[in-house]
């Protein structure tokens, strides 16, 4: 695991993605109360956050949070990290959009500042010179602490950084891409030791594999009625060995087979903190474990091998 600033309490960051969606306000409420109860102190959303839904625009996740952070008058110990360009659209990463966009964060979220602020999505018709110089000059103003960049590949990482470095703006000091023990081709070993060579904090999503991992969906018939149960159903039969590699792990540590694949990505080199979101505070049970979890090199290779 890798120390990062952007980082607080417990090395865990508590996707956002089912706030108002899967989970309502009440719902929500709970799960953010139990993350922040048991430690948790870092937030992961976005403006895009959840336009796939009928009736809504986006902006639901944010807006729910932000009326969380009202009531509960925490918003100085809580790390929020927030994302601009969801769909890689034309134009998304121009400054003015990027600007324009983050003061709507900004107002749903309730807050004047963001911790952490990404390029959701690589925007390959903006020049890589004004991405880097526009959200230099968010941070310059003083609201926004720290850049990241998502779903980026190695050459887009490191041509937006060379490109602010040449204008002697700040590099990108965060990564947050798909990164879990069934998907780990959006962390390759390239951009792994680029990371690890600049100083680049790799923040991943999707560490349960939308509930995969955590081993309740083993057949066709467990997806039924789940809202993710599309992206579940191709890892059914590709995902088996490292369900028994997870199964065999559990048997030796008594542990929860979510703790154990957030656990075996806590360990993975450049790695500040896996991402994994709850609809209900019972389902932070296996985050909290995992933050105490302590996988031997023995278990850590033979879990790394299953996926492979």
């Amino acid at each position: 695991m890798t120390d990062h600033p952007c980082l607080a309490g417990l090395p865990l960051v508590l996707g956002g993605n089912v706030f108002g969606w899967t989970a309502d306000e009440a719902a929500s409420f709970a799960v953010l109360d139990r993350f922040y109860e048991g430690g948790g102190r870092m937030i992961d959303t976005a403006q895009g956050y959840s336009d796939w839904v009928p009736g809504h625009q986006g902006g639901e996740s944010e807006t729910m949070i932000g009326r969380w952070l009202a009531k509960s008058g925490v918003r100085a110990e809580m790390r929020i990290g927030t994302k601009t360009g969801m769909h890689g659209e034309t134009g998304d990463l121009r400054p003015e959009r990027v600007a324009a966009e983050l003061d709507r964060s900004l107002e749903r979220l309730g807050t004047d500042y963001i911790d952490l602020y990404y390029a959701h999505r690589d925007d390959t018709a903006t020049p890589q010179d004004e991405v880097a110089a526009g959200f230099d000059a968010l941070v310059e103003s003083g609201v926004v602490r720290e850049t990241g960049a998502s779903n980026f590949t190695l050459a887009r990482l490191a041509s937006l950084n060379e490109a602010a470095h040449r204008a002697g703006t700040r590099r990108f000091t965060v990564l947050q891409n798909e990164y879990n023990l069934v998907s780990r081709d959006e962390y390759g070993a390239d951009l792994q030791a680029y990371c690890l060579t600049h100083g680049i904090a790799m923040l991943p999503f999707y560490g349960l594999a939308s509930g995969f991992l955590t081993g309740k969906y083993r057949e066709r018939s467990d997806l039924a009625g789940q809202a993710r149960g599309g992206g579940i159903g191709p890892l059914l039969e590709r995902g088996r060995p490292v369900l028994d590699a997870m199964d065999a792990v559990a048997a030796e540590t008594g542990a929860a087979l979510g703790s154990i694949a957030l656990a075996w990505l806590a360990a993975q080199p450049g790695i500040a903190a896996p991402i994994a979101s709850a609809r209900t505070p019972a389902q932070l049970d296996i985050q909290f474990e995992a933050a105490t979890l302590e996988l031997s090199p023995d278990q850590l290779s033979r879990l790394t091998a299953a996926g492979l």
